[in-house]
C-alpha cells in the first residue's frame, strides 16, 4: 500500500490524489474480521506504519487519509502527518488543497418505477477543477436469506466521478425529456446528504452487499464528499401501514374492476395480503409501487423462500399480481408504458415461479405437520423450527401419548405445548435443564437473533451433532450481557474447529 502511495508524488491535482487515496483505503472495504473492526486492524495499522516509514509517499498518504479516512483514522493520520512535517519531510504540491471542496448543486436521474436513483452532486476546488460525483442508489432492497432488518431508503450499489459535468447534466436532462420512463430533477443538498448517508450506512451494514466491483475504490471518496454537503436535511421515512390500513387497501383492490376476473376470491385475498405485506416490509413501506424488478423479486425470490402457499394460491398468485399491477399502476399514475413493461415481466416470470416455488409436501413432508410448524406461513423458518423441535424424522416424530397428553394434538406455536415437547425429548431432566432448552427453542422458533440459526448451521457443517450444538448455544445464551454480546459470542462460536 505504501508503494502504491508513491503515485501520489506524481500527480498535481487534489482530485486525482483523493481518488488514489480512496482506492488504497478501498482495498479492504467490505471485508469482515472475526478478531475486530477491519478499519482498526488494517486502516489504523497502515497509518502507524506510514508514520514510522517517514517518506514523502508516506506523508502524502497520511495527508489524504486525514481527509478521507474514518474519524479515528483522520485524527491519527493528522497527528502522524504533523510529526513528519516537523521532521522536514517534503509535502506534495496538492497537500494544501486536498479536501478543500465546495458543493454546487445536486440532481437526480430516476426511473418512474422508483427502482433506482442516480444522484449527481457537483463540486469545485475554489471555482476550479469542477467535477461530478454520481452515486447509484438501488431502492429495490437486495434481500438475502436471513436478512430481515427494517427497510432502508436504499442501498448504494455503485459510484463514479466525472470531470465532464456539463455534458453529463445535458445528457440526463435530454433523457428526462425524451424517455417517458425517466425523470430528471434538482435536489436540496441537505436532503441529498441525509439520503446518501443512510444508504451508505445500509450498504456498509449488509453482509456481502451486491455492489459493483469498483465500488470499494470510491467508498472513502463518496463518504467524504457526502460530508461536504450541508447538514440539516431529512431522508424519506416509510409510511406506517397498520393492519387496518392494509386490510382497507386489499378490500379496495378486490372490489376493483381490475380484480373482477379473479375466480378464486379466497386465494386472491390471501395472495394480495402477501403482495401488500411484501411492499410494506421489504420495499420501504410502498405497497402500491410496482415495477418489473420488484415483481420479479416478489415472485422468484421472496415467495419461494419465505411464504407457504396452498396449491390454489400457487396457481392464483401470478394472476393476482398482474391485476394488482394494473390497479396500483393506475392509482399511482404510472405511465402506460411502465404498466405494460411490468405486466410483461410478470408473465415472463410466471413459468419460472412454478419452477422456483417448491411446496414442502413435494419433498415427502406431511402437509399437516408443515402447517403446524408454519402457522405464520414463514417458509424460511421450516428448517430452523424443525431443528429446534425435531419431529420430521420417524425416530423423533411426536405421536402417541405423554402421560395424559395426546402428543399429536400439540401446537408447536404455543409456548406451553412447546414445553411439553421439550420435556418429552428430555425425559427425567430437571426443571432448570428444561428451562434452558425452552429459552433456546423460543429463540430459534422466532429466529431471534438470526445469527443463532446461522451458528447452528455452521456447527452442523463441520460435524457437530444436534445435541452438542444445542448445549453450545445454551451456554452462549446464558452468558451475561445483552443481544450485542450474544451476537459477538456466536460469531466466535461459528469459527470453532470441527470435533475430533
Amino acid at each position: 500500500m505504501l508503494r502504491h502511495a508513491r503515485e501520489l508524488l506524481a500527480v498535481r491535482s487534489p482530485l486525482d490524489a483523493e481518488l488514489i487515496v480512496s482506492e488504497i483505503l478501498g482495498s479492504w472495504w467490505g471485508h469482515r474480521l472475526a478478531e475486530g473492526d477491519v478499519e482498526e486492524v488494517i486502516g489504523e495499522a497502515l497509518i502507524d506504519y506510514a508514520g514510522r516509514a517517514g517518506t514523502p509517499a508516506a506523508l502524502a498518504l497520511l495527508t489524504g487519509v486525514s481527509y478521507l479516512g474514518t474519524p479515528r483514522q483522520q485524527a491519527r493520520a493528522e497527528r502522524a502527518a504533523l510529526e513528519l512535517m516537523d521532521r522536514g519531510v517534503a509535502r506534495p504540491g496538492w497537500a494544501d488543497r486536498v479536501g478543500m471542496v465546495a458543493h454546487e448543486e445536486c440532481y437526480v436521474s430516476r426511473d418512474v418505477y422508483g427502482d433506482q436513483d442516480s444522484i449527481i452532486c457537483t463540486y469545485t476546488y475554489g471555482g476550479t477543477e469542477r467535477h461530478a460525483l454520481v452515486v447509484l442508489v438501488d431502492r429495490n432492497k437486495a434481500t438475502h436469506a436471513g436478512d430481515e432488518r427494517p427497510p432502508s431508503c436504499g442501498m448504494v450499489r455503485d459510484a463514479w466521478v466525472s470531470s465532464q459535468v456539463d455534458r453529463l447534466l445535458d445528457h440526463c436532462r435530454q433523457e428526462g425529456r425524451d424517455n417517458p420512463l425517466m425523470r430528471f430533477e434538482q435536489l436540496d443538498p441537505r436532503d441529498t446528504r441525509a439520503v446518501l448517508q443512510r444508504a451508505l450506512r445500509f450498504t456498509g451494514e449488509t453482509a456481502s452487499p451486491p455492489v459493483n466491483d469498483t465500488f470499494g475504490s470510491y467508498h472513502a471518496f463518496v463518504r467524504a464528499r457526502v460530508r461536504a454537503l450541508p447538514p440539516g436535511g431529512r431522508s424519506p421515512r416509510p409510511e406506517p401501514f397498520g393492519r387496518d390500513r392494509r386490510a382497507t387497501i386489499a378490500a379496495r383492490f378486490l372490489a376493483s374492476d381490475e380484480a373482477e376476473d379473479l375466480s378464486d376470491r379466497s386465494a386472491a385475498s390471501h395472495c394480495v395480503d402477501r403482495i401488500i405485506d411484501y411492499g410494506c416490509a421489504h420495499d420501504f413501506g410502498r405497497p402500491l409501487r410496482v415495477s418489473p424488478i420488484k415483481c420479479e423479486m416478489f415472485l422468484l425470490d421472496w415467495l419461494p423462500r419465505k411464504v407457504l402457499l396452498s396449491s390454489a394460491e400457487q396457481e392464483a398468485v401470478p394472476h393476482v399480481l398482474a391485476a394488482w399491477v394494473r390497479w396500483a399502476g393506475r392509482r399511482t399514475g404510472l405511465p402506460e408504458e411502465g404498466v405494460r413493461a411490468t405486466l410483461d415481466a410478470v408473465w415472463d416470470a410466471t413459468t419460472k415461479f412454478a419452477e422456483a416455488y417448491h411446496d414442502p409436501s413435494s419433498f415427502g413432508l406431511d402437509r399437516e405437520l408443515v402447517d403446524r410448524l408454519l402457522p405464520d406461513g414463514d417458509l424460511e423458518a421450516l428448517p430452523r423450527r424443525a431443528f429446534a423441535l425435531p419431529f420430521l424424522s420417524g425416530r423423533h416424530r411426536l405421536s402417541g401419548r405423554h402421560g395424559v397428553i395426546d402428543l399429536s394434538t400439540l401446537d408447536p406455536a404455543d409456548a406451553a405445548d412447546r414445553r411439553v415437547m421439550i420435556e418429552f425429548e428430555h425425559p427425567g431432566a430437571d426443571s432448570d435443564h428444561v428451562d434452558a432448552h425452552e429459552r433456546l427453542t423460543e429463540r430459534l422458533w422466532n429466529g431471534d437473533p438470526p445469527q443463532l440459526w446461522e451458528t447452528a448451521q455452521a456447527l452442523l457443517d463441520v460435524g457437530y451433532e444436534r445435541h452438542e450444538i444445542l448445549h453450545k448455544l445454551i451456554e452462549v445464551l446464558d452468558r451475561p450481557g445483552g443481544d450485542a454480546e450474544l451476537v459477538k459470542s456466536l460469531r466466535v462460536l461459528r469459527h470453532e474447529p470441527p470435533p475430533e
